[in-house]
């Protein structure tokens, strides 16, 4: 597609389907070699497969800071450094706060706030030692900043993962690494496979947007590469909402539309 990447080297969490793996082709596309990490190996072996050279792959859980750091590792055994990275792993669930099941919360944290959190750490510490420029690019949400029913905890979750990007820029930015989040509106993806499967949730969530669409992980993907390029060379410590003005207005009332009411 372009050269905006040329001769860069990324890892991307996350990166056997949906945003992440969309992000990784369009890194390459754009001319990066990149490192997946994912826990679904057969996704990655998939899509290492397609990409044809361009890519290793590690199966990685980011909860675990072993995994990250061998992540890292790979990336600049394999490829002789790292200078872009792009932190997608998540996941959701569904429940009212006073019915939140502890394991559960505690599963979406560790997911999506502190693998962020090691990600971040681990990238940032290869990029840093080497004094290679470099970006970071972590997946939030516009549930960052737009609450939603039975979903406290992936909201609190992206909620802090803005915040960290801000604490990380702020930091990092002397030493020569930009971090920057995207906030993904409603996009068809894996995660977001049960409003899919429900018409009620699905058009409710359509109505709430007013573009008319949902988002699709190339969306996004156009976002990543723009802030991963010399084009944003001077954007650092925000986050891109990327949702078809939805954050503009108030999530469906999904508890509601669950129930039948």
């Amino acid at each position: 597609m372009g050269d905006r990447l040329q001769g860069r080297v990324g890892v991307v969490t996350g990166g056997a389907s949906g945003i992440g793996a969309e992000c990784a082709r369009r890194f390459v596309a754009e001319g990066a070699r990149v490192v997946l990490g994912d826990t679904n190996e057969a996704g990655l072996a998939e899509l290492v497969t397609e990409l044809d050279g361009a890519a290793a792959s590690e199966v990685v859980d980011v909860r675990n800071e072993a995994d990250i750091a061998r992540l890292v590792k790979r990336a600049v055994d394999d490829f002789g450094g790292l200078d872009l990275a792009l932190n997608a792993a998540g996941l959701g669930t569904y429940a009212p706060v006073h019915q939140h099941p502890t394991d559960q919360w505690d599963l979406v944290l560790d997911v999506c706030l502190k693998g962020v959190f090691l990600s971040t750490r681990h990238e940032a510490e290869a990029m840093v030692t080497a004094g290679r420029p470099g970006v970071i690019v972590n997946i939030a949400s516009i549930n960052a900043v737009v609450p939603s029913e039975g979903m406290s905890a992936y909201c609190t979750a992206k909620a802090g993962v803005t915040m960290l990007t801000r604490c990380a820029a702020m930091e990092l930015g002397p030493l020569g690494v930009r971090v920057v989040a995207i906030g993904p509106g409603f996009v068809d993806t894996p995660l977001t496979e049960y409003a899919r499967a429900v018409p009620a949730v699905r058009d409710a969530y359509l109505k709430s947007i007013p573009l008319g669409r949902a988002g699709t992980p190339g969306d996004i993907a156009g976002a990543a590469v723009f802030l991963a390029s010399e084009e944003a060379s001077w954007v650092s410590g925000t986050t891109v909402y990327v949702d078809g003005a939805e954050s503009n207005k108030g999530y469906p009332e999904l508890g509601r539309i669950i129930a039948g009411e």
